[in-house]
């Protein structure tokens, strides 16, 4: 399936999936550890930064300070596809949720504060029906 670049198709079509469990962010001077299972890596001059399950970090001993609901969007949007991005987070600063965005090669996952997770969800569902 192609990857969609009309924002008007993307937005109607992002069907939000809050997935389950609960997520931080890590940093660690090197590379990911053997064995440790990151949904996200971003390595930057400081150390990498890894985005993994609480429980793991937990386990693991590993600082953190926020902890956050992962939000799949899940249609197929296109990496040059232009103001998904700004759409997705200026409606959720409306709500005065923070939001933290990455994009997969398929889709773009948010990562939002776990108290605002439900309410994240409706505001996405609420842009997506106003731009059907």
């Amino acid at each position: 399936m192609a990857a969609e670049r009309d924002l008007a198709t993307l937005l109607r079509g992002m069907s939000p999936q809050l997935n389950p469990g609960r997520y931080v962010y890590c940093t660690l001077p090197a590379r990911v550890p053997a064995g440790m299972r990151p949904v996200v890596t971003v390595a930057e001059p400081e150390g990498v930064t890894m985005v993994i399950a609480q429980e793991e970090a937990d386990a693991l001993g590993l600082r953190y300070e926020y902890v956050a609901a992962w939000i799949t969007l899940r249609i197929h949007s296109a990496l040059e596809a232009v103001g998904l991005t700004a759409a997705v987070s200026g409606r959720l600063a409306e709500e005065g949720i923070s939001c933290n965005v990455v994009a997969g090669f398929h889709h773009d996952h948010l990562f939002v504060a776990a108290a605002d997770a439900d309410r994240a969800v409706r505001a996405l569902e609420d842009l997506a029906a106003r731009s059907a």
